[in-house]
């Protein structure tokens, strides 16, 4: 199925064309069935620990990867007042942990504002950080901004290869990341004696599930740390997403069956029953409400009788819903499981 382009700026069409792509298993099981016959369909909500916020698809960066869509040209943003909502919404629970996402969700004019409110709670905040928008002149403040607030890092640093990050994040991104990251270590973050958290993010940089994430995290260590005097707490492997942009290049370089069919075969029920959008909420930059940014971004809300929007905040009800799922869903479930904190389990059986 072709995949329409928007005048050569926005990849897909639709979300729903999207959905239609991925609808067909291609002669796999649907992730439906693969639930039930791990008995675990339908999938409920286990309780909320993460309350995540995305701000918008305002980026300064073009990522080939991007499950957003984010981009400098993207107006996406949210506003004032729905920020308002998610702090007045937060405040009325004692969910611990906040997400700040995007795009690029530093360079969203309430994004300070969210972080202090936040922190005013009591809350852990967490921002996703592309790491080049810390070296923005008007960011120049940044860093020393989150380190105040003791915000959590994560860092999207897809390898420890100059030109395999650059050909997923644009050129030059690799040494702006060293910079930015040379910039967090003299404030303290991933040194373990400051407790400032930075925590590294690994993407496979094409049509492959990422390796293991304790042999790629020495790896990166043992790298960054010989060649550029880098210190990081953690990394993180996430499984690219079958959405938007890499979705296209799936399509496009002629690997989506192959992609798909390797996600459905690597399911491992243990992953499955700990994914991340049981324990967690997204809003999206409009105050709609979704299990995850994923399902965002395939506009997939959530499901039926739980709150449409942030105004209508219900943790009870939200606590209970039924998770939405859909085909994509097979990229967090399969082998070792990702999730915005990495793996979930251990690897599947191969039998």
């Amino acid at each position: 199925m072709p995949l329409t382009l928007l005048g050569g700026q926005h990849p897909l069409a639709s979300a729903s064309e999207q959905l239609k792509l991925l609808a067909d298993t291609h002669g796999c099981s649907s992730f439906a069935t693969r639930l039930d016959q791990a008995g675990l369909f339908p999938l409920r909500a286990t309780g909320i620990t993460v309350f995540q916020i995305n701000v918008g698809k305002l980026c300064n960066q073009t990522c080939k990867h991007c499950h957003v869509d984010a981009g400098p040209d993207r107006t996406e943003r949210m506003s004032r007042d729905t920020a308002a909502l998610c702090i007045q919404a937060l405040a009325t629970t004692d969910i611990p942990t906040v997400d700040l996402t995007g795009g690029a969700p530093e360079l969203n004019p309430n994004f300070r504002w969210l972080v202090e409110q936040a922190r005013r709670l009591g809350r852990h905040v967490m921002d996703r950080c592309n790491l080049s928008v810390l070296l923005i002149p008007s960011q120049a403040d940044l860093a020393e901004f989150l380190a105040m607030h003791r915000v959590e890092i994560i860092a999207s640093l897809p390898s420890y290869h100059a030109s395999q990050t650059d050909a997923q994040r644009g050129d030059g991104i690799f040494e702006k990341s060293i910079e930015a990251l040379r910039l967090l270590n003299g404030l303290g973050y991933g040194r373990p004696e400051s407790g400032l958290l930075l925590n590294l993010v690994h993407n496979p940089v094409g049509a492959f599930l990422p390796p293991r994430q304790e042999a790629i995290e020495a790896q990166f260590r043992k790298e960054l740390r010989g060649r550029h005097g880098v210190e990081f707490t953690h990394l993180y492997t996430i499984t690219n997403m079958p959405v938007s942009r890499y979705l296209e290049f799936l399509v496009e370089s002629g690997n989506y069956e192959q992609y798909m069919e390797r996600l459905a075969n690597a399911f491992n029920p243990t992953a499955a029953a700990g994914v991340m959008c049981r324990s967690m909420i997204s809003v999206g930059w409009d105050g709609r409400l979704y299990d995850c940014d994923f399902n965002q971004m395939l506009e997939l809300p959530v499901s039926q009788g739980a709150p449409a929007h942030i105004r209508d905040f219900d943790p009870v009800k939200l606590n209970q819903r039924q998770i939405v799922t859909r085909n994509h869903c097979y990229g967090c479930t399969a082998g070792a499981g990702s999730s915005c904190g990495g793996v979930v389990a251990g690897p599947a059986s191969r039998g």
